[in-house]
């Protein structure tokens, strides 16, 4: 039997590797956001103050006073919005596709598996790079409208919501996809057969047996993809652009341009918060779930 002093002794190298590659970098994130900004960027140690979190509602004018500031409460609202319609989006196309994946032979879900994780061979840079090809003015997109007498002027999708929203969804779509398929592959066929020997109809299965046993996979499915759409930097900096900018990119203008570590530092931290309470909520949802009483 283990003794309480040998289970700490096992846990303590992963425990240290934890507080060296995660713990350590956010309390510096943290200290950091504190500081002052310096004349010509970077901090000035030790000088606290909370400029950097004023920022987030207010700016300084001419006469250095502070005055309202919406911009970036909107780059936040942008962010959860497009971070939760992807997740949505995702959802609606990955569902059906991996309902009819586990339904397949063995031999063929096999081959349907590969399909899906074709993508991710590819660099995430490529790829956006293609979708620009696609929806610029002139691009894939528009001439194959005009082929089929469909439009007579471009769409203008390149650099807007809708350009980084196809791209979210490309990237994040296997996220979703293959959580639900691996739930619904565990699923006994023999509540589907009792369902149709009861009178259910295809919808009736999906809805009242399919779904329900699907959950936890559609609810890693949507963590999977909502939590790193937060923090999307290449969707939308290269498809979206200045007219729909997202903390992701905000935070990089924050270190590079702007040079302005401490306000960096605390959007770093606003989104960390963001991610860490989608995590709780999913937490508390099956906290929540009434659990099978034990004999």
């Amino acid at each position: 039997m283990i003794t309480p002093v040998q289970r700490t002794a096992l846990l303590l190298p992963a425990m240290m590797t934890v507080g060296l590659v995660l713990i350590a970098p956010l309390c510096l994130i943290g200290y950091v956001s504190t500081l002052q900004r310096g004349d010509y960027g970077g901090v000035i140690w030790g000088r606290h103050t909370a400029e950097a979190y004023m920022q987030f509602l207010f700016e300084r004018d001419l006469n250095d006073q502070l005055v309202l500031n919406g911009d970036y409460v909107r780059i936040i609202l942008r962010t959860l919005s497009l971070a939760a319609l992807t997740s949505l989006v995702t959802f609606v196309l990955a569902f059906p596709t991996a309902l009819w994946m586990s339904f397949q032979p063995p031999s063929r879900r096999t081959l349907l598996l590969f399909v899906v994780t074709v993508p991710f061979w590819t660099n995430l840079l490529v790829r956006n790079y293609a979708w620009m090809l696609i929806l610029k003015n002139g691009g894939v997109l528009d001439r194959l409208l005009v082929e089929l007498h469909l439009r007579t002027t471009p769409l203008n999708l390149l650099y807007t919501p809708a350009a980084t929203l196809i791209g979210l969804v490309y990237s994040f779509l296997p996220y979703m996809i293959l959580p639900i398929y691996v739930s619904m592959e565990k699923i006994d066929r023999r509540y589907i057969e009792a369902a149709f020997d009861l009178g259910a109809n295809r919808l009736q299965v999906v809805r009242r047996i399919i779904f329900p046993l699907a959950i936890p996979g559609i609810v890693g499915g949507i963590i999977l993809v909502f939590v790193p759409a937060l923090g999307a930097f290449v969707s939308p900096e290269l498809l979206g652009g200045a007219k729909s900018m997202m903390v992701g990119s905000l935070i990089q203008q924050q270190f590079g341009q702007a040079r302005n570590w401490p306000f960096g530092s605390a959007l770093a931290f606003v989104l960390l918060a963001l991610i860490l309470l989608s995590l709780w909520l999913r937490a508390l949802r099956f906290n929540l779930r009434p659990r099978a009483a034990t004999p």
